[in-house]
């Protein structure tokens, strides 16, 4: 389960990030994006984050998933689509000669302090 990695990572990353003259604050929520191309799981992102944030100054922060869809851009028509299902290639002139423009992400997109 990668998820727990990506947990500890999260972790690390917003403990780095409180503001030495706000140390001691309580993070009150991690604000992630995480495209449905990156291979992980919210559900076991957030069990994992849960778990991991104890005893850190993340305890009982909420952990706020938005999912980034997968969209594409065809080379050949100039056609820009999101993709709902397995079928890389340009719903409009059947090409594959595409380019994903979303949906890999996983970034922290804003953390929340008390």
């Amino acid at each position: 389960m990668h998820e727990m990695g990506i947990a500890m990572q999260v972790i690390e990353i917003v403990t780095a990030s409180i503001p030495p003259d706000m140390a001691g604050a309580r993070v009150e929520r991690v604000n992630l994006k995480v495209g449905k191309l990156s291979a992980v799981v919210p559900d076991s992102l957030r069990f994992c984050f849960e778990i991991a944030t104890q005893e850190t100054p993340l305890s009982g922060a909420a952990l706020h998933i938005e999912e980034i869809p997968v969209t594409a851009w065809c080379k050949d028509c100039n056609t820009e689509w999101t993709i709902t299902g397995p079928i890389f290639t340009c719903q409009k002139c059947g090409s594959g000669s595409i380019e994903v423009i979303s949906g890999r992400e996983l970034d922290i997109e804003s953390i929340e302090i008390a």
